[in-house]
């Protein structure tokens, strides 16, 4: 297996690819043109993120939620805080504007003050029957519609929370999509081309400003703005690169060469994107930017070695094998090593992550093959580098930081080792500052104004996050029974006891509300009846639910009654409190329904998301295990030394370790966007690492096994391009801060902040580490590297074999 990619396979590859550059081309054209006709299958996701696998016990139970009561998110919520809609001119816009979204095939249900319905006892029937609230004759009448408001927040408590905020005085109508069409286009097309344009017109018309949201709305705005991001992150991190490697090379065909091979990187992750049918998500949408910030970075490493080798003997054919010969495992490790830090997603048994990992990886090593034929190919079609492109070499200011660099390794090891502990006891003491985030909409682009009507929801009343309790009776037309009606009551009560909740809604309110209306709807009577009146009462309430399309029950209890729905909505501030919260819950539900007559679950998507998060921390760990374990084994392949292994993962566990203590003092929480953080920067970090230790394993070979001497080589060799591509990768990922989400401003920066510590960890703390432990290190690489076969032309041979090639 060794000597596949030893030097003699490297100079194989390199002489077929040089020999068969027309066909190499080609090769790639048709590639790239077969991906393209994948284009076709991308397709943006209509359904929210789910971190937790399908077989976690709480997707089970948030499932089978669904299943009795539908998709929970398909209500749209349009409020207003303005006194100014009771006046004629305004409600007569505000019922035009609730009467065209009902008829929209999209809304299954609207519940507003224009048509709202109120309980009335009829005893002719024996039955509660729902009357208009609202005069339709009356309703251009100021001093009427001063009196329908008074109705609503004196007399009908059963309203209260839902449409309307007593101490405050905002109102909000309620919308229920279809729940078919929830994760569908349709509901896109609906928000979109219906919704948003007729609340337009609403504001247009009155002046008054309007507030929506509700999960449908919020997540298809949210969709949108990561539509637009793409192309921004595509060109920012485009033109950064470009500008940079310019910069580093001077060279408008080398820039060049290095756009067109990002951009065929760019069309062939749309491509896999749409062979395997994945959908665009909030993660999949980074992957092509994803690829252009690690593919300059081995254009860079590329043309760099092209450019000393030149320098060194002035033969650009010869320049152009050895990049291949001398490299290649280097580059290709590297690039190994990078799709690991993807490929371990694969392991977390998340279908978000699993198509991140999926995709980013292949594309990675695609990437990889696409650069080392295409870069070499290029440089022998154009002219050989000129003075000024290969000036950087030897440019000033870096090479005086490259040198001080080299002589604190030299001579301060102890220094770096202190200063190296010191940064350790920093990350460990930050790490235990860590939080971990339970906030559905803390990514969310604050900038947009959804957010802002997230915000004011959440304050009038009280969010907009679903939490859900479902209790099973374990018997048919169970919920309608008076003592299980009185244990979801206490139930009830206990939750609205706690802050971070609002009021809740259940069977429990419509049952309240059949009493009043019993009672000619006296407020006083909004309370459950007694056993002396629950015949009547509970007789009615059920015939005036048979068969009505503004069954108000239905939401709140199943089919066949054996299953009821609690439902309250928590502030997004506390859902980091969900464990304390459903503890309190449970402890409460419990004791008032006991398991061998019932069984209480509690879920919603708040909950769902919150185990989410904790599942993702607990499989970041494993994941790192996994990606060091796996970087340890190529370390063991190149050199069968423990302790270069160690040599190896020292240096890329200190910046990890110290992001996370930054995290923690700076309060920033652990959460989907920023756990990713540490297993993709693993990644891209333990890149340099092996670079450097493939570049030191080649020097020792040609040093005769001098440790020293070896080392001061590979930094010279390689510790430039080192610099370069950090450099690249670190303003590269900082594109990502252009973004309007918080997660995706958070990744971007602390990836590009955990680059920067690997970069001088590799550059100072890797080479010491080497230098101290020369002895034990050189007796057993002496005692291996003679098992593998090496092949190796004279400068002579290879010259002929060059002109033969060009």
């Amino acid at each position: 297996m060794i000597k596949w990619f030893s030097l003699g396979f490297w100079e194989l590859f390199a002489r077929i690819v040089l020999r068969n550059r027309i066909l190499m081309l080609s090769l790639v054209i048709v590639l790239t043109g077969l991906l393209a006709t994948q284009w076709k299958n991308i397709h943006f996701t209509h359904s929210e993120a789910n971190m937790l696998p399908d077989n976690n016990a709480v997707n089970i139970e948030y499932n089978a939620f669904l299943n009795k009561f539908g998709e929970e998110g398909n209500l749209i919520i349009i409020g207003v805080k303005n006194n100014a809609i009771f006046t004629p001119k305004a409600f007569a816009a505000w019922t035009k504007l609730m009467n065209k979204i009902n008829k929209e095939s999209a809304v299954d249900l609207v519940i507003s003050i224009n048509n709202l319905q109120r309980l009335q006892r009829n005893d002719s029937l024996q039955k509660f029957e729902l009357v208009p609230l609202l005069n339709p004759k009356q309703v251009l009448n100021k001093t009427y519609l001063s009196q329908v408001k008074k109705e609503l927040f004196t007399n009908l408590p059963f309203y209260e929370g839902l449409l309307f905020n007593k101490k405050s005085g905002s109102i909000r109508s309620a919308i229920y999509l279809d729940k078919k069409i929830v994760n569908t286009p349709i509901r896109k097309d609906f928000v979109l081309k219906h919704l948003v344009p007729a609340i337009a017109s609403f504001e247009k018309e009155t002046q008054i400003d309007l507030r929506v949201s509700g999960m449908p709305y919020i997540r298809t705005l949210n969709a949108e703005t990561i539509v637009k991001e793409i192309g921004l992150f595509i060109g920012a991190s485009l033109l950064i690169t470009s500008l940079l490697f310019f910069f580093f090379f001077r060279s408008f065909r080398a820039t060049l060469i290095s756009i067109i091979i990002v951009i065929i990187g760019v069309m062939w992750s749309f491509g896999f994107l749409g062979l395997f049918n994945y959908e665009i998500t909030v993660l999949t949408a980074l992957v092509p930017s994803l690829i252009i910030v690690i593919g300059i970075p081995n254009c860079i490493f590329l043309t760099n070695k092209y450019h000393q080798e030149y320098k060194v003997h002035g033969n650009k054919a010869k320049a152009l094998q050895r990049v291949t010969t001398k490299i290649g495992m280097a580059t290709l490790m590297t690039n190994v090593t990078t799709a690991i830090g993807f490929a371990t997603f694969v392991a977390s048994n998340n279908q978000l992550l699993l198509e991140f990992g999926v995709v980013t990886s292949i594309n990675i090593i695609g990437l990889f093959f696409l650069c080392i034929i295409v870069i070499p190919i290029f440089h022998s079609y154009i002219p050989a580098p000129k003075d000024r492109h290969t000036k950087h070499l030897d440019r000033g200011s870096v090479k005086h930081f490259m040198d001080w660099i080299l002589r604190n390794v030299k001579y301060n090891r102890f220094s770096i080792y202190i200063v190296a502990i010191l940064l350790l006891i920093f990350g460990i003491i930050g790490v235990f500052q860590m939080r971990i985030s339970g906030s559905l909409i803390e990514d969310m682009p604050k900038k947009e104004p959804f957010f802002e009507d997230i915000v004011f929801f959440e304050e009038e009343f009280d969010g907009v996050m679903p939490l859900e309790i479902m209790i099973d009776t374990k018997r048919k037309k169970g919920v309608m029974k008076l003592s299980t009606l009185k244990r979801m009551e206490e139930l009830e009560q206990t939750i609205e006891e706690i802050p971070e909740l609002s009021k809740t809604m259940s069977i429990v309110n419509l049952v309240k509300y059949s009493k009043q209306a019993y009672y000619n709807g006296n407020p006083e009577y909004y309370e459950l009846p007694t056993s002396q009146e629950q015949a009547f009462i509970l007789s009615y309430a059920k015939n005036a639910t048979k068969n009505n399309k503004d069954n108000l029950m239905k939401s709140y209890v199943d089919s066949t009654g054996q299953y009821a729905r609690i439902t309250t909505f928590m502030r997004d501030e506390n859902g980091g409190k969900i464990p304390e919260i459903e503890a309190e819950i449970r402890k409460e539900a419990d004791k008032l329904f006991p398991p061998d007559r019932y069984h209480v679950t509690i879920t919603g998507k708040a909950l769902v998301f919150q185990k989410g998060t904790g599942y993702l921390l607990d499989n970041l760990l494993s994941s790192l295990v996994f990606a060091f374990f796996l970087t340890a084994l190529l370390v063991a392949f190149m050199f069968r030394s423990f302790k270069m292994v160690l040599v190896s993962i020292i240096p890329n566990l200190l910046p990890l370790l110290m992001t996370a203590g930054i995290m923690g003092f700076l309060d920033i929480p652990l959460k989907p966007s920023t756990i990713l953080v540490f297993g993709i920067a693993f990644g891209l970090s333990v890149d340099d690492t092996l670079r450097f230790l493939a570049q030191y394993r080649e020097e020792l070979k040609k040093n005769n096994w001098k440790i020293r001497k070896s080392v001061y080589a590979t930094f010279n060799e390689s510790g430039l391009s080192m610099f370069y591509t950090s450099i690249v990768l670190f303003f590269g990922f900082s594109v990502f801060m252009l973004s309007s989400f918080g997660g995706t401003i958070a990744l971007g920066g602390l990836i590009s902040l955990t680059l920067l510590f690997g970069m001088l960890s590799n550059l100072m703390l890797l080479p010491a580490l080497v230098l101290t432990l020369n002895k034990t290190l050189a007796n057993e690489q002496e005692f291996i590297e003679p098992k593998i076969d090496i092949i190796e032309h004279s400068d002579e041979e290879i010259d002929n074999l060059d002109k033969q090639n060009l």
